[in-house]
């Protein structure tokens, strides 16, 4: 658990927080006038859910879908000037 003061930890930022993110530390202490004011520590991976694809096979898409497309894009976009 290596101790770097503010200026240290300022100038070092990038290199301190890939050092405990590919977990070579586990954390970094940073300090003020030699006191421990702050802890540098990985934040836990969250895993996402299996997204892609989840309604595959639940719907089917009319063939007409893109019909209206041009008055949708009217209603956005107003008459053409």
């Amino acid at each position: 658990m290596p101790v770097f003061n503010m200026l240290e930890a300022k100038s070092n930022l990038s290199r301190l927080v890939e050092s405990v993110e590919t977990g070579a530390e586990a954390e970094v202490i940073i300090a003020r006038n030699g006191r421990p004011a702050a802890r540098l520590v990985a934040i836990a991976a969250v895993r996402a859910g299996k997204r892609i694809g989840i309604a595959k096979g639940k719907f089917a898409v009319p063939d007409d879908i893109d019909a209206d497309n041009a008055a949708i894009a009217l209603l956005f976009a107003g008459p053409a000037a």
